[in-house]
Order: C-alpha cells, then structure tokens, then sequence
C-alpha cells in the first residue's frame, strides 16, 4: 500500500506555527492589558487616599501647607490616572487586534486542515479502487487459470 503524503505540509506547518505565533502574541497582550488596568487600578487606590487625607486634614487644625500639597498630589494623582486610562485602551486596542490576528491564524489553518483532510479521503478511496481491482485482477487470473486447467 502507498505512503500518504500531503503535498502542501509545508505551508500547514508553516499556517501551524503562524498561528502557534499569535496565540502567544494574544496571551501577551492579554497580559499587558491586566498590567495596565491594575496600574490603574493602583493609581485610583492611590487618588481615593489622598481624598480621604485631605478630608481629615481640613477637618482637624487647619494645615495650609498640608492642605496645598494634599491638593497637588490629588491633582497629579488625576493625571496619572488620566494618562493610564489612555494606556489601558491602547493595551485593549492591542488585545483586540491580537486577537483578530488569531483568528486569522485559526481560520488558515483550519483552512488547510480542512484541504489535507479531503485530499487524504480523496487518497483513500484511490486506495480502495486501486485494491479493488488488483483483486478483480487476481480473481481473475485464477479463474482463467482454472479454466486452463480443466477444472
């Protein structure tokens, strides 16, 4: 019986690893966009103590200086989380766009799955007509040799 080979192997590989690529490419952007929204996270946790300190600074005897300062780092605190608000939806752009690129990956290779599945039915069946007819060869070179014989 023959050995099947898939004439496009190379190109399934290659659509493998392509999409083996971008399956780690997703994680890591995956990964970033959770960095980022805990950061965030970390800056929002960071602002809601300042309020909180400044609420008890006004409420006790009154700290100018204190105060100021209390003022400032919340306003800091607002521009950290503003800007990390805009690094959260890069990452998320990133993520989405990863994850498309996966979903191509996927599709080709599927794609190609899908071809080497049909081109090794397509082998099986020639096989099958192949054994057939050594068969019928064979049954009928025995009848003929039994004819010859007189049997």
């Amino acid at each position: 019986m023959a050995v099947y080979k898939f004439k496009l192997q190379g190109i399934l590989d290659i659509k493998d690893k392509l999409e083996t690529q971008a399956k780690q490419d997703f994680a890591n952007a995956n990964l970033a966009l959770m960095e980022e929204e805990a950061l965030l996270e970390q800056i929002i946790q960071r602002k809601n103590e300042y309020v909180e300190e400044g609420v008890k600074l006004r409420s006790s005897v009154i700290d100018p200086v204190a105060i100021a300062q209390n003022k400032l780092a919340i306003e800091v605190m607002e521009e950290n989380k503003i800007k990390q608000e805009r690094e959260v939806a890069v990452a998320k752009r990133n993520v989405d766009a990863a994850r498309k690129k996966m979903m191509d990956a996927r599709m080709d290779t599927r794609t190609f799955e899908k071809l080497k599945e049909d081109d090794f039915e397509r082998f099986m069946k020639e096989q099958g007509m192949a054994e057939s007819k050594e068969i019928d060869e064979l049954n009928s070179f025995r009848f003929s040799e039994k004819q010859r014989r007189g049997e």
